[in-house]
């Protein structure tokens, strides 16, 4: 399979040409009926395309989630599909929100579906979950590193149910969440300028000094906006590690449409807070 340039260069040249901020594409019923859409797939496909118009040849990400999609069955899914392909085409990278988790043939299938060049899902990056033990990605990174793809892989989120398997404590010593941290950190040894291969990291949870964020790979963040986190809390919680945060906000500037001017306003607003909290720190 011929692939891409490494999803991490590609990332690094996009966040220092248009600044490093993820939008997601989050059409929840909520949402839809804030923009005065139907909870249908016309709706879906108004909102979804809206925002690809209006942010896709401006900002560097852009992170549907697969969920608000898939819950209108294939036609949702077929949205999906000129979703990515038409943000992709317009210069924006974009991350499917999938959160896939599995083992053996089950997870390659998964990889198959978002990460081969030739799926009509491929996307530049694909969330996963590791808590079937980090080994069982194992198809996935393999499949990204051959097509140029890369993953984020959950390893710190800001739910706080999460903290029940993320905090809990090995028997050497060191918790899940430093855990899947070090295999990344492994995943990315050596890579310029930026390793393919990021962590999930929630923007809401304060201090993590206490954990080795410089994994050399990208470092998504949500919880920017409407969670309750600020462009300027980025440095104090991912300290050196900032300007390889890719910072996640959805709400925030989603509920600016349907207006197109509105949200470009708005994701630009929220870009320049960022640049300017990054390399002020």
């Amino acid at each position: 399979m011929s692939g891409l340039e490494p999803f991490g260069a590609r990332l690094r040249r996009a966040m220092d040409e248009r600044g490093p901020l993820c939008v997601g594409i989050d059409p929840h019923a909520s949402l839809l009926a804030e923009w005065g859409l139907n909870d249908d797939v016309a709706g879906l496909e108004r909102f979804s395309r809206t925002v690809v118009e209006a942010l896709a040849d401006r900002v560097a990400v852009l992170k549907p989630q697969s969920a608000f999609f898939e819950r209108f069955g294939s036609r949702g899914l077929a949205v999906l599909e000129t979703s990515v392909a038409e943000a992709r085409a317009a210069g924006a990278l974009v991350v499917t929100d999938a959160k896939r988790g599995d083992i053996g043939s089950t997870m390659a299938a998964y990889a198959e579906s978002f990460l081969h060049k030739d799926a009509p899902l491929f996307s530049d990056a694909l969330t996963v979950s590791p808590y079937l033990g980090y080994g069982s990605l194992s198809p996935a990174v393999a499949l990204a590193r051959e097509s140029g793809a890369g993953l984020f892989v959950l390893a710190l989120t800001s739910n706080p149910e999460g903290g029940e398997v993320q905090h809990a404590v090995r028997s050497d010593g060191r918790n899940v969440g430093a855990t899947m941290l070090a295999h990344l950190s492994a995943e990315n040894a050596g890579e310029e300028p930026l390793g393919s291969f990021g962590a999930v990291v929630g923007a809401t949870l304060g201090d993590l000094s206490s954990y080795d964020l410089d994994i050399n790979g990208p470092l998504l963040a949500p919880g920017i906006g409407a969670q309750g986190a600020t462009p300027a809390d980025l440095p104090g919680v991912f300290g050196t590690a900032v300007r390889n945060v890719v910072p996640n906000v959805s709400r925030g500037v989603l509920r600016h449409g349907p207006d197109t001017v509105a949200l470009r306003d708005a994701a630009e607003r929220f870009a320049e807070e960022i640049r300017h909290a990054v390399t002020s720190s």
